[in-house]
């Protein structure tokens, strides 16, 4: 009977747990192929995003390149969402050897990726849904020691690909 019993007592918690939502789901928005041009302190550019869930649903990844005249070379990134103690953290790497850990938060219109506040500057990158198929997007710096003086470094205007 023991043998019965102790099998059925340690399934029981798992049967019993309800369905968890999806915490990426305000990011859906962001799916798919994004195309667009913008500029600021580095001079015009134009680039592409492509956002799409991986591992099973778990995690959001932001892959994107852009090119302009004040670059040398072809930006290349990647930003991976994921849910983490009840919110849902971000990792940027790029190669420039450029590393942000965001803290994402969803808002009416669409998202707020915030930097961790360090010793260095402080990122913030904002999503805006401007349409249907259309997003705007700002990344903004705050300088070291002032973690909340973010100045506006590049805006970009997005259309999704067909």
């Amino acid at each position: 009977m023991r043998r019965i019993l102790m099998p059925l007592l340690l399934a029981a918690p798992l049967v019993a747990q309800a369905p968890v939502a999806d915490p990426l789901a305000p990011l859906r928005f962001l799916l798919g192929t994004w195309v667009g041009e913008g500029g600021g302190q580095p001079g015009r550019a134009s680039g592409e995003a492509t956002f799409s869930l991986e591992l099973g649903g778990h995690a959001l990844v932001r892959r994107s390149w852009a090119e302009g005249a004040a670059a040398p070379a072809r930006h290349e990134d990647r930003i991976t969402v994921y849910p983490e103690g009840g919110r849902l953290r971000a990792l940027y790497v790029d190669n420039e050897g450029h590393v942000i850990h965001y803290t994402v938060t969803a808002t009416a219109d669409g998202a707020v990726f915030l930097g961790d506040a360090g010793p260095g500057p402080r990122f913030r990158l904002t999503y805006r849904r401007t349409g249907a198929d259309a997003v705007s997007l700002a990344f903004d710096i705050a300088p070291p020691g002032r973690p909340e003086a973010f100045a506006t470094y590049l805006k970009a205007d997005t259309r999704r690909k067909p």
